[in-house]
């Protein structure tokens, strides 16, 4: 090969690798991962969306971004009381005030009984929690700051997967499904009164009656004296009131639209947000129960829940990435949390408070939320945080995992006492009930 040719060859060998180069530095296509699966979770039969396919990442993402918070010491969590309340998974729970005599040594056995309605004296009122035994229908008793638990009642209805209880304690709400395994039965349920000094025996006897099959969503009135109820009737769905004592019931909502979820933060106000799903938009509307009129809070935020604030001023909401905001009635703004969960895993802390208590994951996989955590796909492991919710100042009150007897836990159907003492929760994993001593 002569020279004149071989210095030709270098230099095409030259541009081809210098063409190549560019062509592989700028203009390669970005990778896509794209999830071709489907929740196999049996319950994901019943979600009225999340069937879409959309890119999902692999990685993870730390749930807060709270400038500086730091957490307390892992010795102060282990001191927490954080205690497990039933000895079997719960369809649900309610917690009351309740009458008892002190204890008092032999030095006061003089002491004079109390007036009517006085809590003074040889009395004293505590927290006390009522809770159903998932696998029986069966009812337990026990006082907040002291677990023993007793049985209340006898009266057995199998697989009981959703419990309220209403009237100070003193009337039941059951959904379990028929032997069909596809009709929703709603049962509601006065429970017999106890006296003071009257020890449980565990054989009480429910009785009540049921409302229409297949009901779709249920809440409960603040005083717990009503319930709201949704069904389908043809293409839509109606909104009934309930009075359990008098069976009194009034309609309140009409829709064609079907997929709702309720709450009832105070009287004149009863709330209802779409069903959610990561690729779906989602809006919220307020209900007056007496004016019966109907209006939009909230809406095209992609896999929306919300929890109002008991006054109504305050919505407590998040979005398909769990990033948590409070949105202001009053001057329509909305500001962020800095933490990510979702409000089915919080709680407000009063009627004019502006403090939150959740259960905020660790650590938070990318998926398709909340479907993926809905349908049991993912599971959480969670951290007890306090919020407030003007201030911005967050604490963390709680590490279950760090204190004494302590495990992993997914906390849902958080609620306090009247005192604000205590605060209790459920374990999605287990459906087991806790509690922690706030005070």
């Amino acid at each position: 090969m002569s020279k004149r040719n071989l210095i030709l060859l270098i230099m095409v060998l030259v541009v081809i690798v210098a063409g190549a180069f560019v062509f592989f530095y700028f203009y390669q296509p970005e990778e896509q991962t794209i999830d071709d699966t489907e929740g196999t979770n049996f319950f994901a039969n019943f979600l009225p969306f999340g069937k879409s396919k959309t890119a999902t990442p692999s990685d993870t993402t730390t749930p807060a971004d709270i400038s500086g918070f730091e957490p307390a010491p892992e010795e102060e969590m282990q001191n927490v009381s954080l205690k497990k309340v039933s000895s079997f998974p719960v369809a649900g729970y309610g917690t009351y005030m309740k009458e008892r005599y002190k204890e008092v040594s032999g030095e006061e056995d003089n002491l004079t009984p109390p007036a009517k309605g006085d809590s003074g004296g040889l009395t004293e009122f505590v927290p006390m929690l009522r809770y159903v035994d998932k696998a029986t229908g069966n009812i337990y008793q026990t006082f907040a700051d002291k677990i023993d638990e007793r049985k209340f009642s006898s009266s057995v209805i199998p697989r009981v997967y959703e419990a309220f209880f209403g009237n100070e304690g003193e009337s039941v709400i059951m959904r379990y499904l028929k032997t069909d395994n596809r009709t929703i039965e709603t049962f509601v349920g006065a429970l017999p009164k106890e006296f003071l000094g009257s020890d449980s025996v565990g054989t009480n006897e429910i009785k009540g009656s049921f409302l229409p099959e297949n009901i779709s969503d249920i809440s409960v009135s603040p005083d717990t004296s009503k319930i709201f109820y949704l069904f389908d009737v043809g293409d839509g769905a109606l909104g009934i009131t309930l009075v359990p004592q008098t069976n009194a019931r009034v309609q309140v909502f009409d829709s064609p639209f079907t997929e709702w979820l309720s709450s009832w933060p105070n009287n004149k106000m009863i709330t209802i947000t779409t069903k959610p799903s990561a690729n779906v938009l989602g809006y919220m509307y307020a209900i007056d129960p007496d004016k019966k009129d109907f209006n939009k809070i909230l809406g095209g935020i992609n896999g929306l829940t919300t929890l109002t604030s008991p006054n109504g001023r305050i919505v407590l909401y998040s979005n398909n990435n769990l990033s948590l905001s409070v949105f202001n009635r009053d001057t329509g703004n909305s500001n962020l949390l800095g933490v990510k969960t979702l409000p089915e895993k919080c709680v407000w802390g009063g009627s004019a408070s502006d403090i939150i208590y959740c259960a905020v994951p660790r650590f938070i996989e990318q998926a398709q939320y909340p479907d993926s955590w809905y349908q049991g796909e993912i599971s959480f492991s969670d951290e007890i945080w306090k919020i407030d919710v003007k201030s911005g100042n967050t604490t963390m009150i709680a590490d279950p995992v760090l204190v004494e007897n302590g495990e992993e836990i997914d906390g849902i159907k958080l609620n306090l006492d009247g005192g604000q003492n205590y605060l209790f929760f459920v374990n999605k994993k287990d459906s087991y009930l806790w509690e922690l001593q706030l005070k």
